[in-house]
């Protein structure tokens, strides 16, 4: 059975652990029409439109 020959030091185990493995934000723009962040590639859901025409109508609360 394999066993370790020396400890893993604190540095060496925390840089495996590190953020490298953790998921990146995804990339948010903001609508050219109003502003709101949103997906890319995604209908605005404030305003409900994309590539600057309006798609889906919205109703306002």
């Amino acid at each position: 059975m394999a066993v370790p020959k020396r400890k893993t030091s604190k540095a060496r185990r925390d840089k495996r652990r590190s953020s490298t493995w953790k998921l990146a934000v995804p990339g948010m723009v903001k609508c050219p029409k109003c502003g709101e962040y949103t997906l890319r590639h995604r209908v605005c859901k404030n305003c409900g439109t994309y590539l600057g025409k309006e798609v889906v109508t919205v109703e306002n609360d």
